[in-house]
């Protein structure tokens, strides 16, 4: 199995255009751009590694607190969405 770098993820992972209004759409609501940097940096902070997860060409960031799981390109670091639990 391969070991998750999360200081990597905490130092690399980025941010496209279009994602802010992905994010925002997808947990409903108005964020910021900082907003939603600054939550994202928060959760990447305080997930425990066990939390993380690549699967495929991803990494997968799961938030029991908060309900969401964040999905990341392992290659980029780019966030690609949030994604609420069902």
């Amino acid at each position: 199995m391969m070991k998750i770098n999360t200081k990597e993820i905490l130092e690399k992972h980025c941010y496209t255009k279009l994602v802010y209004q992905r994010i925002n759409k997808k947990l409903n609501t108005d964020f910021s751009k900082s907003e939603i940097e600054d939550f994202i940096r928060k959760i990447l902070v305080a997930t425990d590694l066990q939390n993380y997860q690549k699967k495929g060409k991803n990494f997968y960031v799961s938030d029991k607190e908060n309900n969401i799981r964040i999905t990341i390109n392992s290659n980029t670091f780019r966030i690609i969405t949030v994604d609420k639990f069902k």
